[in-house]
Order: structure tokens, then C-alpha cells, then sequence
């Protein structure tokens, strides 16, 4: 039975449903030995914003001639899912809820698999901002708080019509990632959604379990990720910020600047494979 669950949530931009598959296969072969006690799984949302996109991208390329259509697609999907994911949040239905759906589903899975499993989560540009809301929502639902949007929002209305039955407390606490045992992030952008708030206001989640640790890994090249530590007193106590240079430099030799590529290349670098692997060896041991 496994021991630890990896749950993925990918970043923003056009991500097909198996996007994960090429870093648990890194991953497996890095921890050979402890692999099996591990349950690998990833969430995905961008279907829930793609038709929408593609429909937009189709007016706009086939009513007028437009240059560079990689960036003009990554920029619009991209950004169109942080848009999409803000935009009337509160409504029953909305993207912002669907998303939390998504991570739900997963969390549910892992306990219904391995009650006792500690999880850990890889998270990587958007989804950064996502999974930290889901939690922070979670937490705020359980300690009496009042959540606005999300499946947090009324998780006992949630839970009876998503699975069709009301979860026990076990499941819910588990469902708000009380096992979560350790946080990585990848090109980190909840800088750009909190910039507005007053510094009062910008707190983190807080600490799932004793032994949770939240590494925030970004490329100083990467105008995407961003350093978490800077934000607040809060995210200096939480968060361990680590620069990498991803690619080993390649990113710099090749483009000698930012561009959409140099945000992709994370996860398959050698020091993020390696951080993430340490921390489920000990998880997994």
C-alpha cells in the first residue's frame, strides 16, 4: 500500500491531460526502490478552459493576419487562464470552482487508496496560485471561517452532489490537505495575484502538519517565477525560496532573454528532480 501520494497541478498555457507522464517516469527512475510505496497522480483543469480559448484564437487567426502566433497562443491561453480562473469566482459552476473540483477528486483518491498516506504536492506556475488557494480556502472553511467561491464554500453541498454523499470528517480533513507533508513550486507567479492586496493581507496557507515544508524553486531568468519570501513576515516563516539556473544555462545561451520557453523547462532539470525525489524518499522510506 502506498505510503505518500505525488499529486501534480500543471501551470498555465495549452497542457495536454498526460503532461505529467515524463516526470514521474524521471522521478520513478530516481527512486526505484521506494517507488511503489509512492502514488503518483496529477490534476488537470486547463479542459475546463481550452474550448473557450480555442474558440477566441480562431476568430482572432482567421479574421486578420497576426505575427508570432506561438507567443500570441501562449499568451492567450496562458493568461486567459488566469483571467478565466478569476472571473466571477463566487458563481456555483465557475472555472475557479470547477479547478478546486479537480484537486478534490485527486485528494479523495489518494484517501480512499491509502487513508494514512502523507501527500506532497508539485505545483508549477498557475497551478502554484491555484493549489495555494484551495488550500487556503480549506483551511479557512474548517477553522469556522467564511469561504465566497470554490467547492469550499459549501463542501458538505459539494460532496453530495459531486460523490453523492456528505464526507465524513475524515475524509473532509484529509480532502483540505491535512496530510500534506511537503510543498514544491516551480515558476511561481502568486506574487502577480497578491500584488494589489495591502501587505496586511498577504498571508500564507498555514502549516498542514508539523513536518510540512514548502520549497519554492524558481530561475532568476524566469520573468514567470517569481521568489516567495520577499511577500510577507508569513511567507519568510514558510517558505524556503531556491534559485536554480534551469536548463544549466541553456535558456541564456540560447535566447539571451525571457520568452515563454524558459518557464517550461523546470521539471525536467536535474536539481528540481532531485529536491523533489528527496523529499519522497523520505516521505516513502
Amino acid at each position: 500500500m502506498p505510503q505518500t501520494a505525488l499529486l501534480t497541478v500543471h501551470g498555465m498555457g495549452e497542457t495536454p491531460r498526460d503532461y505529467a507522464v515524463e516526470i514521474i517516469r524521471r522521478l520513478g527512475e530516481r527512486l526505484a526502490d521506494v517507488a511503489e510505496r509512492i502514488d503518483f497522480r496529477s490534476i488537470y483543469y486547463q479542459d475546463i478552459l481550452k474550448p473557450n480559448q480555442e474558440t477566441v484564437w480562431a476568430r482572432i487567426d482567421g479574421a486578420t493576419k497576426v505575427h508570432y502566433d506561438d507567443l500570441r497562443r501562449f499568451l492567450l491561453f496562458g493568461f486567459g487562464d488566469a483571467a478565466g480562473l478569476e472571473n466571477r469566482k463566487e458563481d456555483d459552476g465557475s472555472v475557479y470552482e470547477l479547478a478546486q473540483d479537480a484537486i478534490a477528486r485527486q485528494l479523495l483518491g489518494v484517501y480512499r487508496n491509502a487513508p494514512d498516506a502523507s501527500i506532497v504536492f508539485l505545483a508549477h506556475s498557475l497551478g502554484c496560485q491555484v493549489l495555494s488557494s484551495y488550500l487556503y480556502d480549506a483551511q479557512k472553511a474548517l477553522a469556522g471561517g467564511v469561504v465566497a467561491a470554490g467547492v469550499w464554500k459549501d463542501i458538505g453541498a459539494w460532496s453530495r452532489r459531486a460523490l453523492g454523499h456528505v464526507l465524513t470528517d475524515q475524509e473532509r480533513r484529509f480532502v483540505a490537505g491535512g496530510s500534506c507533508a511537503a510543498l514544491v513550486t516551480t515558476g511561481c507567479n502568486i506574487p502577480i495575484f497578491v500584488a494589489a492586496h495591502k501587505q496586511m493581507d498577504i498571508k500564507p496557507i498555514a502549516r498542514p502538519t508539523p513536518r510540512f515544508t514548502w520549497t519554492n524553486i524558481y530561475d532568476p531568468d524566469d520573468a514567470l517565477g517569481w521568489p516567495l519570501q520577499p511577500l510577507s513576515p508569513g511567507y519568510a516563516a514558510l517558505v524556503q525560496d531556491r534559485v536554480i539556473n534551469a536548463g544549466q544555462g541553456m535558456v541564456n545561451w540560447i535566447v539571451k532573454s525571457w520568452n515563454p520557453w524558459s518557464h517550461t523547462v523546470y521539471w525536467s532539470d536535474g536539481q528540481v528532480l532531485e529536491a523533489i525525489a528527496a523529499i519522497l524518499r523520505r516521505e516513502a522510506g
